[in-house]
């Protein structure tokens, strides 16, 4: 089990019908009830869902007497937004040089030719 914000994080966002949700839930605060239509699941499987992403950090629930709305939290995204953009210089920097030297490579075929 994901002990760390991350690794909650990207565990939460595995599954698809948790990442519709959280797109729902940019549009605006959702209760249970409003997300199972979209869903055709059961009260219950939404839920579970729900509480998947409320353990992550990328929901909070706010209680007004019955009503308990989901609310998108975006700070978790961020965090692994960040964690993304320092793998992607790294990434990119080395499919960089990979390009170079398969153009060098081309360029000495050529001139072998």
């Amino acid at each position: 089990m994901a002990t760390d914000q991350l690794s909650r994080t990207f565990a939460a966002l595995a599954d698809p019908t948790r990442r519709s949700m959280l797109a729902l839930l940019a549009d605006g605060e959702r209760t249970v009830g409003e997300l199972v239509e979209p869903f055709d699941m059961s009260f219950a499987a939404v839920s579970k869902h729900l509480r998947v992403l409320e353990n992550a950090g990328l929901v909070r629930r706010s209680r007004t007497a019955q009503y308990r709305p989901a609310i998108l939290n975006p700070e978790p995204l961020a965090a692994a937004s960040e964690w993304i953009a320092e793998y992607e210089k790294f990434w990119n920097a080395n499919l960089d040089s990979m390009g170079e030297l398969l153009a060098r490579l081309q360029h000495n075929k050529g001139e072998d030719a």
